[in-house]
């Protein structure tokens, strides 16, 4: 099983990203770690000596001196490995913002000699080690880089100790989780679930999927919504759930969830975000915008659900004989879809806060961070995203710490979930949803975690990125069915409770359902209540 310090490394390397320039005639011979007033130096040959057929230089035995041999095969193997990755497009991914972001927050610790930022080198190495025969290896973009490069020790070494402290925080959290579970478990109502109906089976409804076609004048903007309907014989109130995709993917991702809350008589609506979706990704890759998601969807994204909610208003009579319940909706995000639906809850942008994070020396362990560090281009102005319709949220890795904070956040007062990944790179759960849990100030909030849930589906990745994620390390991670029926029944007891207020589903929202769902699975599902909220803040606030 890859462990949560590999899947750092992999993403670190994954993200990197610069516009391809000219490969550079003379490269560089030595690096150079400095350290207060010590220079220390190793030649490249050296490094590639020891990497392809394991010699060891007197320049290079000095760093190795305390290195066993389990441990010196495994530094060969990191200069070894090679990442599959279409040069063209990292080049285009790395004229992107966030692309720059990256390898500006990189140079500063990895410097030409002097101690300038070393962006632009990096960038000429990694995009020429990618077009090399060879392909992307440590190794190859070290002999690709133009100047010699200085290692600013203070500044990996800070790093470095960021990236301990997100493996640290991420295990502490894990365990903290489930000691919070356990303590609520004991305390819940004894209850045999097995004789209960089971939410993660479909509904007794047949669904009809359509898909509608809309445009919103106001903003010139056209977008196409998938909506999936229960075909309901009874003539009672349909309730009503909308749905916010995360970046750089689609409505259909998530087909099966939507379908089986469908099934249980809920309309479902999951509308086109076409600034940051899939669509969108590949035209940036093909070199059509400069960036992976438009500015304005930080904006966009909101009112985008909101003309959905519209739309349903105008088709209520004529289309659904007046049956759908469009003041009490609830809403589900994933990632930056989580972002959306809690700004729709109440959230508001906290510019000062994200400003503050944005500045931070190693906030780039957060990777989330730089996604939302990108909402400083906006017009400093409040935004107010709440649409009073909305009366439950249920956001899944949501990116939201930085650009929301504190004051943001404790501005929601519907009731609330938090979904979270143990394993997840983008937007790591100490980061980004620790916090923000007990940072809500609604009395009716949750915090569910899958262990070993990754962010992604990785059954709907782009078979490229597949094959990089391979090429990296074999991953070990909970099948998305497990995932799926997780998320479906929390789903379905949550939104049945406070959507359809159906009080027989409260009982589904205790940690005692989460132990009975995952009994006898590798990865488990940790859910607490507010209850639990002063006690993990203090043991937040305490770690170290």
């Amino acid at each position: 099983m890859l462990d949560i310090k590999s899947k750092i490394s992999f993403v670190l390397m994954a993200a990197l990203s610069a516009s391809l320039i000219a490969i550079p005639v003379k490269a560089a011979e030595e690096l150079f770690l400095s350290y207060d007033s010590v220079l220390l130096s190793v030649k490249v040959s050296s490094l590639e000596a020891f990497a392809k057929e394991g010699k060891i230089a007197p320049d290079l035995q000095l760093y190795l001196s305390r290195a066993n041999a389990e441990e010196k095969e495994e530094f060969r193997q990191v200069l070894l490995r090679r990442v599959d990755v279409n040069p063209v497009l990292l080049s285009r991914f790395f004229n992107s913002a966030m692309g720059a972001d990256i390898l500006y927050r990189l140079g500063k610790g990895i410097t030409i000699q002097g101690g300038g930022n070393g962006k632009y080198a990096l960038r000429g190495a990694i995009i020429s080690a990618a077009f090399a025969p060879e392909g992307l290896t440590l190794l190859n973009v070290l002999k690709k880089l133009p100047v010699n490069i200085e290692f600013q020790g203070k500044m990996v070494s800070g790093f470095a100790q960021e990236a301990r402290k997100v493996v640290r925080a991420t295990e502490f959290l894990v365990s903290e989780m489930r000691s919070l579970d356990l303590q609520e478990t004991n305390a819940d109502p004894k209850v045999n679930y097995s004789t209960l109906p089971d939410l993660r089976k479909l509904g007794q409804y047949e669904v009809k999927k359509e898909v509608w076609q809309l445009t919103d004048s106001s903003r010139n903007r056209s977008f196409y919504v998938d909506v999936y309907i229960p075909q309901r014989k009874d003539s009672g109130r349909i309730p009503v759930i909308v749905l916010s995709h995360g970046l750089s993917s689609r409505p259909e991702d998530y087909a099966v969830g939507l379908k089986h809350l469908a099934s249980h008589g809920y309309l479902v609506a999951a509308p086109q975000h076409i600034g940051s979706d899939a669509i969108y990704l590949q035209e940036m890759l093909q070199g059509y915008h400069q960036n992976i998601f438009a500015l304005d969807e930080f904006f966009n994204r909101p009112k985008d659900i909101s003309y959905v909610i519209d739309e349903l208003q105008r088709r209520n009579p004529p289309e659904f004989n007046d049956r759908l319940d469009l003041q009490n909706i609830g809403a589900a995000g994933h990632s930056f879809g989580g972002y959306t639906v809690l700004g729709l809850a109440g959230a508001k942008i906290d510019f000062e806060n994200l400003q503050r994070d944005c500045d931070r020396l190693f906030g780039a362990a957060d990777i989330s961070l730089l996604l939302e560090c990108r909402a400083l281009e906006l017009p400093r102005m409040a935004y107010n995203f709440r649409d009073e319709r909305v009366k439950a949220v249920y956001a899944a890795n949501p990116v939201n710490r930085s650009i929301y904070g504190k004051s943001g956040i404790s501005q929601i007062s519907i009731p609330t979930v938090l979904g979270s990944g143990s394993y997840d790179p983008a937007a790591p759960p100490f980061f980004e949803q620790a916090a923000s849990f007990t940072w809500l100030t609604t009395p009716d909030k949750y915090w569910a975690m899958v262990e070993g849930q990754a962010h992604v589906d990785f059954t709907n990745l782009d078979p490229g990125i597949t094959k990089a994620l391979n090429s990296v390390a074999h991953l070990t991670l909970p099948s998305q069915t497990l995932i799926g029926n997780y998320d479906n029944a929390l789903k379905l007891a949550f939104f049945e409770t406070y959507i359809n207020n159906n009080e027989d589903y409260r009982t589904y929202l205790q940690p005692s359902y989460a132990e009975y769902l995952s009994q006898d699975e590798t990865f488990k599902l940790d859910f607490i209540s507010g209850a639990s909220s002063d006690e993990l803040a203090t043991a937040i606030k305490n770690f170290k």
